[in-house]
């Protein structure tokens, strides 16, 4: 794995900063999650090339000292840390959460029915009559002659 240097840009002027992330360090996901956790305080626009190097803008919706400003980015450098372990441990636990989930639907589903009083042998049971074939239940149809006009 190639490792490229995380930094940042500061421009105090614009009350911006720009930092550069390695996407094959961080995935996109962690990135758009850490982004989420900043927009309410600065507003944040993605570029790049998100399998070589993602640019994000970081402009403070208020104005920000320089040392505000390095703070933030620090803050969302390790947001993106953050979020990317939450990303390796979901798709590490992945299978056991569908398990778990399952068993618990199954669950559900089966105390309902112990609670309406349902058996295994109600599947055979057809109150509405939608399993008998269409000609057995309405008999067949006669062929209906019809007039010829003249």
């Amino acid at each position: 794995m190639s490792h490229k240097k995380v930094n940042f840009k500061l421009n105090k002027k614009e009350n911006r900063i720009t930092v550069k992330i390695n996407p094959q360090l961080y995935p996109l996901e962690a990135i758009y999650g850490a982004s989420y956790v900043f927009i309410d305080r600065a507003y944040l626009f993605l570029d790049g090339n998100p399998k070589k190097e993602v640019k994000v803008f970081i402009k403070g919706k208020e104005k920000m000292t320089k040392k505000k400003l390095e703070e933030l980015a620090r803050e969302f450098l390790n947001e993106i840390l953050n979020y990317t372990l939450r990303e390796k441990i979901s798709k590490h636990n992945q299978k056991i959460r569908e398990y778990i989930v399952g068993q618990a639907l199954l669950a559900a589903i089966g105390q309902e029915e112990l609670e309406q009083g349902r058996t295994e042998e109600d599947w055979e049971k057809d109150p509405l009559g939608i399993a008998i074939p269409w000609e057995e239940k309405y008999g067949k149809k006669s062929k209906v002659k019809t007039k010829k006009s003249k």
